[in-house]
């Protein structure tokens, strides 16, 4: 009996830290000055922006970059290397991973894009509130599973700021990879 109770505790131990593994593969850790956001990563709804994102994050891309436009309520962007909203990486741009089935809620992080719904690149935004009007319009890429007091802390644009453009904005101070190191 205790042979097939330590057999069991060694099937679960293993299952845990496969499971704690596939989700760090997953994991960014998003650093502001404020504190750290994590993001749990879609590759099961986006997984060319996943990807993508990924492989800008190990680059060190994303860090120092400015959120040029967050409006309160709605959401926080990021990820332009010209802070104002038309820059994007040296990678191509990602055709679109519209899913009907993800909902844009707070805390949901999803792709910024042009006109052109294949026009993706680098740039994202956090959702500080729900946005249902983005549904199957936006790719959604990951979903914040902690550190919404730390989203909630961003500066926003003052009110009636064109497009919600942030005088001085706050930065990410770091974003890395979950598996790289926490």
């Amino acid at each position: 009996m205790n042979r097939r109770h330590a057999l069991l505790a060694l099937a679960l131990t293993l299952g845990t830290a496969t499971a704690a593994q596939a989700a760090d593969a997953n994991t960014v850790y998003l650093q502001t000055k404020d504190g750290r956001i994590t993001i749990e990563l879609r590759p099961d709804l986006a997984p060319k922006h996943v990807k993508q994102i990924k492989t800008l994050v190990s680059q060190g891309f994303y860090n120092g970059l400015k959120f040029h436009r967050v409006i309160d309520g709605f959401m926080a962007q990021t990820g332009d290397p010209k802070g104002n909203g038309t820059g994007g990486s040296s990678l191509p741009n990602i055709p679109a991973e519209f899913s009907q089935s993800a909902q844009f809620r707070r805390g949901t992080v999803g792709m910024a894009r042009s006109q052109d719904p294949n026009s993706a690149n680098s740039q994202f935004f956090l959702c500080l509130g729900d946005a249902p009007f983005l549904n199957g319009q936006y790719t959604v890429v990951g979903n914040v599973t902690d550190g919404l007091d730390v989203l909630d802390k961003i500066k926003k644009a003052s009110p009636g700021a064109p497009g919600g453009a942030v005088q001085d904005p706050d930065k990410i101070v770091s974003m890395t990879l979950a598996e790289k190191g926490k």
